[in-house]
């Protein structure tokens, strides 16, 4: 079932979108060569919590950290732990915070000091990705809309998207209703109506789309051991257009 947020709800989402996006502004700004990514979970975690916020992920499904931090061909739900980055690797943080009942979630991919052209372009195609989605996210289109000007876009720069994961609905609960396919036919799905709050993040791969888990049943990586990179943000649909929660424009 989606669920439609109020003018109200939506703005208790800009706080706690706006935290998110302050906390990775920061992990921005330390991320270099010989950090852990323990030391980005603690970073987070710190300023979330003295926001007055709750990491969404902490705890979520057993997970055992307040960020994800996946690095080189790790996808999405990379945990934090004693690895140190080195100069070329990229590392995608993803970041929730709950404040007043509701969740913001985004993702960033950030270099590690100098990186190769190929990951920059990597990193870029996947940002820019997801505003070609951003712009399908109005009233009246249908879901799948989003989806496909994103797989499009990505495909034209000779990358693949991942299938196997999607964004969601998102709000008093980290995932709702409905799943947000970055791949796809346009047209089909449910109609985006104002109220709606999607986590549109779309996940991208040098070479294959295919993925898999690892063994400890949270860190996905990419079968052919190519680069991937990962942008998200939680976009409100609004009669007037969409608003993104968790970036000031």
């Amino acid at each position: 079932m989606i669920i439609l947020k109020n003018s109200d709800e939506i703005n208790l989402m800009r706080q706690s979108g706006k935290i998110v996006e302050e906390t990775l502004n920061r992990l921005e700004e330390t991320i270099k060569p010989g950090i852990t990514t323990e030391d980005i979970d603690k970073l987070a975690e710190e300023f979330i919590t003295k926001q007055g916020a709750i990491p969404s992920f902490k705890g979520y499904n057993g997970f055992p950290a307040s960020v994800c931090t996946s690095v080189n061909d790790e996808v999405v739900h990379g945990i934090p732990g004693g690895r140190e980055l080195k100069e070329g690797d990229i590392i995608s943080v993803d970041c929730g915070a709950v404040l007043n009942g509701f969740h913001g979630d985004a993702a960033r991919t950030f270099p590690v000091g100098k990186i190769s052209a190929e990951a920059e372009k990597l990193i870029r195609i996947t940002k820019e990705s997801f505003f070609k989605g951003y712009e399908k996210a109005i009233v009246s289109n249908r879901l799948t809309d989003i989806s496909f000007a994103i797989q499009k876009f990505v495909e034209e720069n000779g990358f693949s998207v991942v299938r196997d994961f999607v964004g969601h609905g998102i709000g008093r609960n980290m995932h709702e209703d409905p799943g947000v396919p970055n791949f796809g036919r346009p047209n089909r799905g449910p109609k985006l109506q104002a109220g709606m709050v999607l986590a549109i993040e779309p996940m991208v791969n040098i070479g294959s789309y295919h993925v898999r888990t690892l063994l400890n049943g949270w860190t996905v990586v990419t079968t052919d051991g190519s680069l991937s990179a990962h942008y998200e943000n939680t976009v409100a649909i609004l009669d007037k257009g969409p608003e993104i929660l968790t970036l000031t424009l």
